[in-house]
């Protein structure tokens, strides 16, 4: 990993973003259900190059509307947030369409569009932008974006299909100390944020986003101070396990997660007495900042096992 790696990689806007492989990962297995349920069929979201730009998005939008997402694919935290869009668009069947541009692929609709930074979410309507939701939106900020925006467009919108509003349960409320959390990193309060989180842990012992906001909060504090670069020079030293330790940090932050824990199994595989022990346990912690299900835990869990026995 470059200073350059490092340095992005310790913003506050990074480390929250562990959270979005959990959200990832929840959405991924709601999508999987919705094509089940409607036998197969994927969620409404079309992908959109130079060629095909005029049809699906141009035409569709002539009497539809369209939600043009534009991204880089291959980035992890952009992946997130798309299939967070894709699940709002498998909730909002029949009313919106979300269409998908790999601005790497095709640069040119982003430069028509003078998109300055990715990713961004144009709502289009009559072949015209109306509305624009720039870089990655919260759940809760997106779903009162398109609350507002289908009530503007009201009029000119057909109905939703009958029976629409009972195909999706309403989402239970969000827990108040979860919203102040949010709103505290939001606002770069970590004290507020780590006391609303263990207020709703004090509440609910086994909340997992409190547990996972906490452990995300934690990577922040270890690594705010430091110099990237220093790390990064540090790293040459195999002796140097606070350097290692500090490198694991960073590359959770920048969600590379297999890079940290395999980083952190080889210091484990060389080391021994308390060295390893503590090696061991900040792994463990970095266990923490993934939901239960993400498919790096298992990986990592089999190869600590191999190392230590």
């Amino acid at each position: 990993m470059s200073p350059a790696d490092f340095k992005r990689a310790g913003s506050l806007y990074g480390a929250i973003d562990l959270g979005a492989r959990k959200q990832a990962l929840e959405a991924q297995a709601r999508r999987e259900a919705t094509a089940q349920e409607t036998g197969g069929v994927p969620a409404p979201v079309v992908d959109v190059d130079d060629a095909n730009f005029a049809t699906e998005v141009v035409e569709r939008s002539m009497n539809s509307l369209v939600l043009l997402e534009l991204t880089v694919t291959r980035a992890e935290q952009a992946r997130g947030y798309s299939l967070l869009l894709e699940k709002l668009a498998a909730e909002n069947a029949g009313r919106w369409t979300l269409a998908r541009v790999d601005v790497e692929v095709n640069p040119q609709i982003a430069q028509a569009l003078r998109v300055q930074n990715v990713p961004a979410l144009y709502a289009i309507f009559q072949g015209q932008p109306v509305a624009v939701v720039p870089g990655i939106a919260t759940e809760a900020q997106l779903r009162d974006w398109l609350s507002q925006l289908m009530e503007a467009l009201a009029q000119y919108l057909p109905p939703p299909s009958e029976g629409a509003a009972e195909e999706q349960p309403a989402e239970p409320p969000a827990d108040p100390d979860l919203l102040a959390a949010e709103q505290a990193i939001d606002d770069g309060d970590l004290d507020a944020a780590t006391a609303a989180y263990e207020r709703l842990l004090a509440r609910s012992p086994n909340d997992p986003d409190a547990k996972l906001g906490l452990a995300g909060l934690g990577l922040i504090r270890r690594t705010q101070d430091v110099d990237p670069a220093e790390v990064q020079s540090r790293l040459a030293d195999p002796a140097d396990l606070d350097a290692q330790l500090l490198a694991a940090d960073f590359e959770m932050l920048s969600g590379d997660v297999d890079a940290a824990f395999d980083r952190l199994i080889g210091v484990v595989r060389r080391t021994s007495g308390d060295d390893r022990d503590r090696i061991r346990v900040h792994l463990l912690g970095l266990f923490d900042t993934l939901p239960a299900e993400d498919p790096s835990l298992g990986r990592a869990r089999r190869n600590l096992a191999s190392a230590l026995f």
